[in-house]
C-alpha cells in the first residue's frame, strides 16, 4: 500500500481546525472561573459574614474534578479575607 502524502490545502484546513479548537479551552476555563465567582462572592456573603470586595483566584484546577479556589477581600476590614473552594459551581467556605 503506498503512503499517501496530503494536500498542501488539507494540511491548512488540519491546523486551522486544531488552532480553534485549542483556543476555545481557555475561552471556556474562563466562564467557568466566573461563574464560580459570583457564587464565591454570594458565599462570602452569606455565611462568611463579609462584604466582597477583591477577589483573586489562589488556585484553578482542571480536569475531572477541577476546582477553584478564591480569596476574597472583606470591605469592612483592610486585612480580612474569607477563602472559599467551589468545583464545579458549588461552592463552600474554607476559612
Amino acid at each position: 500500500m503506498p503512503f499517501l502524502v496530503p494536500s498542501r490545502r488539507s494540511l491548512v484546513a488540519l491546523l486551522l481546525t486544531a488552532s480553534v479548537v485549542m483556543a476555545a479551552r481557555p475561552a471556556q476555563a474562563a466562564s467557568n472561573v466566573s461563574a464560580a465567582q459570583a457564587e464565591a462572592k454570594e458565599i462570602a456573603k452569606s455565611m462568611g459574614n463579609c462584604t466582597p470586595a477583591k477577589v483573586e483566584v489562589l488556585r484553578y484546577t482542571v480536569g475531572r474534578e477541577g476546582s477553584t479556589t478564591f480569596k476574597i477581600g472583606c470591605s469592612e476590614d483592610k486585612d480580612a479575607f474569607v477563602v472559599v473552594q467551589c468545583r464545579s459551581r458549588i461552592c463552600a467556605l474554607a476559612r
